[in-house]
């Protein structure tokens, strides 16, 4: 199943407001939970992971909902990993294939692919200062306070109860 990203488009990303989801990957459930994220500077394109806690979901922000949809989809095809896109293609990535979360590769080619992961998100608009797949990975992390995005959608965690994104 190809996944779609299309929930609300047209979002003002001039005040770094960016598009997040978090997909389920495990049952192909179909769950997605759709929201906002500010602070990470993502300029152009999108960024996914598979390293998101506890439950190690597909994670997503991204500018515009197509290369939403093409890293979503890549990280899938990868068996886990992250990635970055732009215009609908793969710029750099770090495949993970075990169990999402671990490279199959030794020490030294895994280090190259993540620098130039790294340089392809800087390229792509974050600052030097922002790490954004480790916010990526905790944004999700719905055990602790206080507002997490699960793939039901915004979680109160403290509540335990789900947010509208909308009042």
């Amino acid at each position: 199943m190809k996944l779609d990203m299309s929930v609300n488009n047209g979002i003002d990303i001039t005040n770094d407001v960016l598009k997040l989801a978090v997909v389920e990957r495990h049952r192909n459930t179909g769950h997605r939970g759709v929201g906002y994220i500010k602070g990470i500077g993502l300029k152009s394109g999108a960024i996914a992971a598979s390293v998101s806690h506890d439950s190690h979901n597909i994670i997503v922000i991204g500018t515009n909902d197509e290369d939403m949809a093409a890293a979503a989809n890549r990280v899938r095809e990868l068996k886990g990993g992250s990635v970055a896109v732009e215009n609908g293609a793969a710029v750099a990535e770090l495949p993970l294939p075990i169990a999402g979360l671990m490279s199959d590769k030794d020490a030294k080619t895994a280090a190259e692919l993540n620098q130039r992961l790294n340089d392809a998100v800087r390229a792509l608009g974050v600052p030097d200062n922002i790490s954004p797949f480790m916010n990526m990975a905790f944004v999700s992390l719905t055990v602790i306070p206080h507002i997490k995005m699960s793939t039901h959608g915004l979680v109160n965690v403290a509540a335990q109860e789900l947010l509208p994104l909308w009042c």
